[in-house]
C-alpha cells in the first residue's frame, strides 16, 4: 500500500506514462514507440495542467473580487476537486480505493459486463470520495469499501454508454472516460436534450463554433471569444483596466492552447489504442475495447471552453440568489468544463443548449453540495486536513453530482439495504446491455 500511495502520489503526469507504457507493452507495441507514446501522453499531461492552472490562477482572484463586489455571506467554502481528492485517499478507507477499483475493473472485463479497461487510476479518488463519505455518515468500514465498488460499477456502467459518443463527437477512437465528475451530466443532459428538440425555436437554434464564426467573422474566432469573456469577467470582478485586459488575453490565451495540448495527448494516445483493438480483435473476436481516460481530452474543445467561461459568473450569481443554498462557490470554478464535458457531446458542441445544462447541472450541483458540507467537514477532520481557518467546506464537483446524493443518501439512511439496491440495479443494467441487448448502427444523439 505504501510502494503504490507513493506511485500515486507521482501525479498523472508521471503515473499514466509509466501505466501506459506497461500497458502497451502487453498489447505487443514495440518498446521503442511504447516508451514514445507514454512519454508524450505525459508531456500532454504537463502541458495540460500547466493551462489549468493559468485559468485557475486568473479566475481564482476574479471570482474572489465578485464575491467581495456581491457582498456574499456563505458559510462553506467550495475547497476545489484537487483538496477534495487529498480528503478522500487521506482517509484509511480511501486509501485502499485504487486496489478496489482495479479488481472490479478486471472481474467486470472477465465477465465481459463492461468494454473498459481503465487507466485512469488517479481518478478513483471519485469512489473514495463516496467511500469516505459513507464511511463517515454510518461509521461501517465494510460498507465504505461495498460503496466503492457499487461506485465502481455505477462509472463502468456509464463510461460503456458513453463511449460511443465520446469517440464520434471528440474525435476519440477507442477512448472512453471514466471520470466521476464528467460522466453524471451525461444522464442530466439526455432528458434536457429531448425537450430543447421539442421546443419551437430551440429545436432549430444552433450555436456552436462554426456557426458563431461564420456569422460573426472574426469576431467568431474561439480566441476572440476567450477574449471577450474574459474582459467582461474583469468588469465584474471591477479589476483595473490593466488587469482585466491581463485577464482578457490569458483567457483568450487558454482557449488557444488547451485545444493543443490534448491533440499533443491524442497523438501518444492513438498507437496504444490501435494496439488495443487488434490485441481484442486476435484474442477475443467480436468484442470491443474502450481505453478508460480522464475527460481532460475533451476540455479543449471550443464549445466546452466557451461555455464554462460563460458559467463562471453564472455559478457566482446563482450562488447568491438560490435560497438554500450555503455554498461559497471557489475552487471548482475552474473544474466546470468538466463538469459538462459530456453534457456538451450529447448537446453536439450547442454552446446555447449547453449553458442552458450547465445552469441545471449547477443549480442542482450547489444544493447537494450544501447537503454533503457536514460530511466533508468531518471526513476533512479525520484525514487530518488543514481546513485553513474555515468550520464548512464543501466542493462543487463530485460534492454536489447526483451520484453522490443517490449513494451516499441511501448508504446514509438505508445504510447496506440502500447501497445493495443500487449495486443490484447497475448489475441488472449491465448484464442486459451486454448479455442481451442487440448492437445498433450508433446515431447522432
Amino acid at each position: 500500500m505504501a510502494i503504490l500511495q507513493w506511485f500515486v502520489n507521482t501525479g498523472a503526469s508521471v503515473m499514466l506514462p509509466v501505466l501506459l507504457f506497461i500497458f502497451a507493452l502487453v498489447l505487443g507495441i514495440k518498446p521503442g514507440r511504447a516508451f514514445k507514446s507514454g512519454l508524450t501522453v505525459g508531456v500532454g499531461f504537463v502541458g495540460l495542467n500547466l493551462v489549468i492552472n493559468l485559468l485557475t490562477e486568473n479566475l481564482g482572484p476574479a471570482a474572489q473580487a465578485m464575491v467581495k463586489n456581491f457582498g456574499l455571506n456563505l458559510h462553506s467554502i467550495d475547497i476545489g476537486w484537487p483538496a477534495a481528492s487529498a480528503i478522500a485517499y487521506g482517509t484509511v478507507l480511501g486509501s485502499i480505493a485504487i486496489p478496489v477499483g482495479i479488481i472490479v475493473n478486471v472481474i467486470l472485463l472477465f465477465v465481459g459486463l463492461t468494454k473498459i479497461l481503465n487507466v485512469d487510476i488517479w481518478n478513483y479518488w471519485h469512489i473514495a470520495f463516496t467511500g469516505s463519505l459513507v464511511y463517515v455518515a454510518t461509521n461501517d468500514f465494510a460498507l465504505g469499501i461495498l460503496t466503492m465498488i457499487v461506485h465502481s460499477m455505477l462509472i463502468y456502467l456509464m463510461g460503456d454508454m458513453v463511449a460511443p459518443l465520446v469517440q464520434k463527437h471528440y474525435g476519440l477512437p477507442g477512448i472512453t472516460f471514466t471520470q466521476g465528475a464528467s460522466l453524471p451530466g451525461f444522464a442530466l443532459a439526455l432528458p434536457l436534450n429531448w425537450i430543447f428538440d421539442r421546443i419551437p425555436g430551440i429545436s432549430r437554434f444552433k450555436l456552436t463554433p462554426e456557426t458563431i464564426q461564420k456569422r460573426m467573422g472574426v469576431f467568431g474566432d474561439s480566441t476572440v471569444i476567450g477574449l471577450v469573456i474574459g474582459l467582461v469577467i474583469g468588469f465584474l470582478a471591477k479589476y483595473s483596466l490593466a488587469k482585466t485586459l491581463q485577464l482578457g488575453i490569458n483567457t483568450a490565451a487558454v482557449l488557444v492552447v488547451m485545444p493543443r495540448m490534448v491533440s499533443l495527448l491524442m497523438e501518444g494516445l492513438t498507437p496504444i489504442s490501435e494496439g488495443a483493438n487488434e490485441f481484442v480483435k486476435k484474442r477475443f473476436p467480436g468484442r470491443q475495447l474502450f481505453i478508460g481516460m480522464d475527460s481532460a481530452l475533451a476540455v479543449g474543445q471550443e464549445a466546452v471552453l466557451s461555455a464554462s467561461l460563460i458559467l463562471v459568473p453564472v455559478t457566482i450569481f446563482l450562488s447568491v440568489i438560490l435560497p438554500g443554498n450555503s455554498v461559497l462557490p471557489f475552487g471548482d470554478l475552474a473544474t466546470i468544463p468538466f463538469m459538462i464535458a459530456i453534457m456538451a457531446a450529447v448537446f453536439r458542441g450547442d454552446i446555447f443548449r449547453t449553458i442552458i445544462g450547465g445552469i441545471v447541472d449547477i443549480t442542482i450541483s450547489l444544493y447537494i453540495a450544501s447537503w454533503v458540507a457536514p460530511m466533508l467537514t468531518q471526513a476533512a477532520k479525520l484525514a487530518k486536513f488543514n481546513m485553513h481557518g474555515n468550520s464548512s467546506i464543501s466542493v462543487l464537483s463530485d460534492g454536489g453530482s447526483w451520484t453522490t446524493l443517490l449513494i451516499v443518501g441511501l448508504g446514509k439512511t438505508m445504510t447496506w439495504t440502500g447501497i445493495s439496491l443500487i449495486g443490484i440495479a447497475v448489475l441488472a443494467i449491465m448484464i442486459w446491455q451486454n448479455k442481451f441487448r442487440k448492437p445498433k448502427i450508433e446515431k447522432n444523439v
